[in-house]
């Protein structure tokens, strides 16, 4: 799973790269909305697509580095949805 620059149309957001400086992470596209929203988008690998479709699980990691958890949503869009 590769991050990608996001590809939605916002006028009112702004594009950052987190970590862009930080080699130990990879640095990470986002759109920043200025509700606190922050959109990043990821292309799946032939094989992870292959591995949802037969059944395996998609699972998600986060580093709270033990602050409260924020809302999170994941979802499934094609390259062109807005």
């Amino acid at each position: 799973m590769t991050p990608v620059s996001p590809t939605v149309l916002a006028p009112d957001a702004r594009l950052v790269v987190f970590a862009k400086d930080q080699p130990e992470y990879l640095p990470l596209p986002a759109l920043c909305f200025p509700d606190g929203r922050v959109l990043t988008e990821w292309r799946l690998t032939e094989e992870e697509r292959a591995r949802l479709v037969a059944g395996e699980t998609l699972r998600l990691w986060m580093w709270t580095f033990n602050q409260p958890l924020q809302p999170i949503a994941l979802e499934v869009t094609s390259e062109d949805a807005p």
